[in-house]
């Protein structure tokens, strides 16, 4: 039994944890962009193994259910329906066999994830179930979904049948982990920083750049009034890695995201804090992104609370779908 693929929305990948500690061979990590909305997803499904979920990407696709299954939306708001049911985010809910799932626009944000008991019984290509549009590798090659995909279910992780959508009356609040605000993001300085001029860093920290619509997951290009250095720089490819802020010749930077690659060649002039990386995976094009400067004891203090807190919260949740069973 699978999920069919009617429709792929606009990009919709397999997403899970991703591949660490392949960059010796030039693979990036890739994985979910905003973690914690997936964790929070598999979570509410009653996932304890790391499952691959949909990373759904401004427009959802439509997908047919061959058999029960119960699934949850997390990450940003979706319209979801099942037939003509709207369907609520942030909690679990079962649909019956031959459910017919239309995920359509979000209201704000950019990436919404998709998680099914039992997870997507995809083959696994270095350790990951995760599509990596840029290094081209996946169980799918490293491409979006298309209509016609079959995503095949966990046999041994499926819902008694039923005859209707049933919807948990319990979710989690998604406040702390969805910036409704956007609010600014913290940013450490990069190895080249002080190669920026006076006005630059000023201006890196002061002015409000917006989401270019050429972004994607390999980076999130921003677009403003343009960042200039004290002088030209000749550099050799050094390590980057997710949350990497370049300076590429025209002067707008480029904040990389889930699927950075291992090297760059561009003068590194931040480093957006680990905490802020799934809000940043979240601003979609025209979204305003505005740096606030951090230091490396404060970014690692939030980031061990931040982890603290979603692992307390993922328990909590795990736990109490375990006593409804």
């Amino acid at each position: 039994m699978s999920v069919q693929v009617l429709r792929p929305g606009l990009l919709t990948t397999l997403q899970d944890a991703g591949r660490p500690g392949h960059a010796a061979l030039g693979i990036g990590r890739a994985g979910a962009a905003d973690r914690p909305a997936w964790q929070l997803a598999n979570a509410l499904v009653g996932n304890t193994g790391g499952e691959a979920a949909l990373e759904i990407t401004l427009q959802g696709p439509t997908l047919r259910f061959e058999r029960a299954a119960r699934i949850a939306l997390t990450g940003a708001p979706i319209d979801a329906r099942a037939g003509d049911e709207p369907l609520p985010p942030w909690t679990a809910v079962d649909l019956p066999a031959g459910s017919v799932l239309r995920l359509r626009g979000m209201r704000q944000g950019c990436r919404s994830y998709l998680a099914v008991r039992g997870g997507f019984a995809v083959p696994a290509v270095l350790g990951s179930r995760s599509e990596d549009l840029h290094a081209r590798l996946g169980p799918f090659g490293g491409r979006a979904l298309a209509a016609g995909d079959a995503l095949p279910l966990d046999p041994t992780r499926g819902i008694d049948a039923i005859d209707r959508p049933r919807i948990r009356r319990w979710g989690v609040d998604p406040q702390p982990w969805f910036d409704f605000a956007m609010g600014p993001l913290a940013l450490l300085p990069g190895s080249h920083a002080d190669r920026l001029d006076a006005a630059s860093r000023e201006r890196l920290h002061r002015q409000p750049f917006r989401l270019a619509s050429s972004s994607n997951r390999t980076g999130a290009r921003l677009e403003g009034e343009a960042l200039a250095l004290t002088a030209p720089l000749e550099l050799v490819s050094e390590a980057v890695l997710p949350g990497t802020v370049q300076l590429p010749p025209s002067g707008q930077p480029i904040a990389l995201l889930a699927e950075a690659p291992v090297t760059g060649g561009y003068p590194r002039i931040g480093q957006v804090a680990a905490a802020d990386l799934p809000t940043l995976a979240q601003r979609r094009p025209g979204d305003r992104v505005q740096f606030a400067p951090t230091s490396l004891d404060e970014a690692l203090e939030r980031q061990y609370r931040r982890g603290r807190e979603l692992h307390r919260l993922v328990q909590r949740v795990l736990d109490r779908g375990e006593s409804e069973r």
